[in-house]
């Protein structure tokens, strides 16, 4: 290969790698699909700031069908099966919907941009123990703009009692973050 060809090659890479890296400064706007980072952090919206949640629900990737239920918390989770971040805070998710079931407490992921058998197999392996949309074209992700980037993979919702977005984490999110966060929210 020549030096021309391998310079032409870096330049593309070294484009490419900069096109993915999406910041909160540079919020994609609808149809982008740039990859938005985030750190895990809850970030909590005071009550006469929430905005009202749209309503979801649908076909989940057991073959069954759910629906948002007026007067519950929700905490609403956006994953892929081949998002890292994603398998990552998995153990987290399972973990937390676990303990605050009996406080009344309903998990609902949303699964997008990817292929349902990945998805189904994912879920089977995992068994978070609450049910996933399957939203292979984002149209559930993007009710949620501008709360949540449509490239913001995996991103978490805390929705209140009163169907209001009460929190959000942009990334992985922690163990003890998303647990203070939802008792929080269930506890107003």
């Amino acid at each position: 290969m020549s030096a021309k060809s391998l310079t032409v090659i870096a330049a593309l890479a070294v484009t490419a790698v900069a096109g993915c890296a999406g910041g909160q400064t540079s919020q994609p706007r609808s149809g982008d699909t740039r990859f938005v980072a985030g750190d895990g952090r809850v970030e909590f919206f005071d009550a006469a700031q929430r905005h009202k949640a749209p309503e979801i629900g649908g076909a989940t990737l057991d073959g069954g069908t759910t629906q948002m239920a007026p007067g519950k918390v929700y905490v609403l989770n956006f994953w892929a099966s081949w998002c890292a971040p994603c398998r990552a805070e998995a153990p987290v998710l399972k973990d937390v919907a676990a303990k605050t079931k009996p406080k009344g407490v309903e998990f609902l992921g949303v699964n997008f941009k990817d292929l349902q058998a990945s998805a189904q197999a994912y879920d089977r392996t995992v068994k978070p123990g609450y049910p996933s949309l399957f939203d292979q074209s984002g149209k559930v992700l993007l009710k949620f703009q501008p709360t949540v980037p449509p490239a913001a993979i995996p991103s978490t919702l805390i929705i209140d009692g009163q169907g209001r977005i009460a929190a959000r984490a942009l990334g992985a999110v922690k163990y003890d973050d998303l647990l203070n966060a939802v008792t929080k929210v269930s506890d107003e």
